[in-house]
């Protein structure tokens, strides 16, 4: 009756990280009920990110490469309204430079301890001589 229990609470355990491992992130909010204005310190904020995205290295030297002067891109972002800055500004916050590898170790460490469980409660040993 005890291995069964363990056994029981084991699979329990494998389909419930299961579970939590494959439900999708959803970051949900309130939505207000009028149109919400940017204001000046929000467009200065953006403003402000999207010139420090600019000013490394890697994507001035891009920029240079499509022919593009430092003025010639200020001249553009100056032109671009309050909402297509803080469109521009939200995007390069989502942007994930090295991609996504916190979630494949995640999947790999899962798919590991799965592994484990499913020897230990098939009543197999691993012996390391």
């Amino acid at each position: 009756m005890k291995i069964f229990l363990k056994r029981m609470i084991v699979w329990y355990l494998v389909v419930a990280m299961f579970i939590v491992g494959t439900t999708p992130k959803v970051f949900a909010g309130f939505s207000p009920s009028e149109v919400v204005g940017l204001s000046q310190m929000d467009r200065a904020a953006d403003l402000w990110k999207i010139q420090k995205i600019i000013e490394t290295k890697m994507i001035r030297e891009r920029l240079k490469e499509f022919g593009l002067t430092p003025e010639e891109i200020q001249t553009r972002l100056n032109q671009l309204s309050d909402q297509q800055i803080h469109q521009l500004a939200l995007k390069l916050d989502e942007l994930k430079v090295g991609g996504d590898a916190v979630a494949i170790v995640i999947i790999v460490f899962l798919v590991a301890v799965i592994v484990v469980l499913l020897i230990y409660a098939t009543g197999h040993r691993i012996v390391i001589k």
